[in-house]
């Protein structure tokens, strides 16, 4: 009989990971369903390469703009009366991602076949999450499955259009980075080597910087598997740290105290955890449950830590409040639109005004940087190769000092 691997949350919180047997992959849901548990995700361990991919975070590839273009789609489609297996059907045949095609298409066969979208979907964890597949079970369950399907939409275009403006802020530092290092790496292995031998040759005494410059240029050459080991190790301890929970707090625990990058992640997590929160609550998912899946969103493992650490609260009686409002990781002003949200019912509606906040927060921050690091960097290296090519063309100088003496 097949195995399935489960990871599971029930009504109070309490988080399950295990394995059971069925014969189906529906049978294991309704099994699990049957129990109280809300799945989180649910693998077939007889298809060992698709197994494979899930868990080292490959599995089906499918970008998030395709996805994001799909929920919007989808929700316009649903709420124009068309027939939701039709709609999925229709958007498996116009999405450029043909993996996702496969996907939807099996998607959709199988709801023909009348089992309900939440479970179909369920089938491809790492393409329909599980605030993706929570919200829309809710959605089935209380008939308002179009305005599930708006939300999850809005849901997923903020959440693109933020990690679009972060990467962008992020992506010029790091390609002027790499490409610093390589020209570095190219003067002082080829250019400098070739350009100092005729000074050598002539016996000029030549200036400290040049002989500096030679002296690095030859050690580099010398010792050329330790500047790989210098490149390839920070990669290969990063992988390392991230296999480990202790190592995944701590390397969290650090970008959030990196200067101007801290406060951008951090603002980017606080209008995760606000975004996901309002869309879950207004989906009437149970509190507990929806702490857990909010944590598994927030991209940081000390802020997850501080959601998961705060059920226990809940579940003694306390305000949702409560647990963060001494914690440097929640502002205060988060902190009153959650007591502010308690008090009125209207906690979807407050966190919705946060997350906006931050979402536009993120956004003028993340201009504001790359505006900042492009002539930074630049002038980074400029003064780099600047540095060297000078150092190089000192003794040229010099020599034509000489001759003009």
């Amino acid at each position: 009989m097949p195995k399935f691997d489960y990871k599971a949350v029930d009504d109070y919180g309490r988080y399950y990971k295990g394995t059971l047997e069925a014969k189906t992959f529906h049978q294991a849901m309704e099994e699990l369903k049957g129990k109280g548990l809300w799945i989180l995700e649910l693998i077939d361990q007889s298809k060992s390469l698709l197994r494979k991919e899930l868990k080292f975070g490959g599995g089906p590839k499918v970008k998030t703009e395709h996805f994001t273009v799909f929920c919007r789609q989808l929700a316009t489609l649903y709420k124009s009366g068309i027939n939701l297996v039709e709609a999925v059907r229709v958007l498996s045949e116009q999405t450029e991602s043909k993996e996702f095609r496969k996907i939807l298409t099996s998607v959709s066969e199988e709801m023909a076949r009348g089992t309900q979208f939440s479970a179909a979907a369920a089938h491809y964890p790492t393409v329909f999450t599980g605030i993706f597949i929570n919200m829309i079970r809710a959605g089935e369950a209380s008939g308002n499955l179009d305005e599930m399907l708006t939300r999850l939409a809005i849901f997923y275009e903020k959440e693109y259009y933020t990690k679009q403006k972060v990467k962008s802020a992020m992506v010029y530092p790091a390609i002027m980075g790499v490409v610093t290092v390589i020209v570095v790496i190219i003067l002082m292995t080829f250019v400098v080597p070739r350009l100092v031998g005729n000074f050598a040759t002539m016996g000029l005494e030549l200036p400290l910087p040049t002989r500096i410059v030679i002296a690095v240029s030859d050690w580099m050459k010398q010792f050329w598997y330790v500047v790989m080991m210098f490149l390839l190790v920070p990669s290969f301890l990063l992988r390392m740290l991230k296999k480990h929970p202790k190592g995944v707090y701590g390397l969290d625990y650090i970008k959030l105290k990196l200067p101007v990058f801290g406060k951008l992640w951090h603002k980017q997590s606080l209008s995760r955890f606000s975004r996901t929160f309002c869309s879950l609550f207004a989906a009437a998912i149970p509190m507990l449950q929806m702490m857990s899946i909010v944590s598994t969103v927030v991209g940081n493992e000390v802020i997850a830590k501080l959601i998961r650490d705060s059920r226990e609260g809940l579940r003694a009686g306390n305000s949702i409040a409560e647990p963060f409002k001494n914690s440097w990781l929640f502002p205060p002003m988060v902190v009153q639109m959650l007591q502010v949200g308690e008090r009125t019912g209207a906690l979807d509606t407050m966190l919705e005004k946060v997350a906006e906040f931050y979402e536009a927060d993120v956004d003028a921050m993340a201009d504001r940087l790359k505006a900042l690091l492009e002539p930074i960097m630049i002038l980074i290296l400029a003064v780099i190769v600047g540095g060297i090519v000078l150092a190089v063309m000192l003794p040229s100088f010099k020599l034509m000092e000489n001759m003009g003496g």
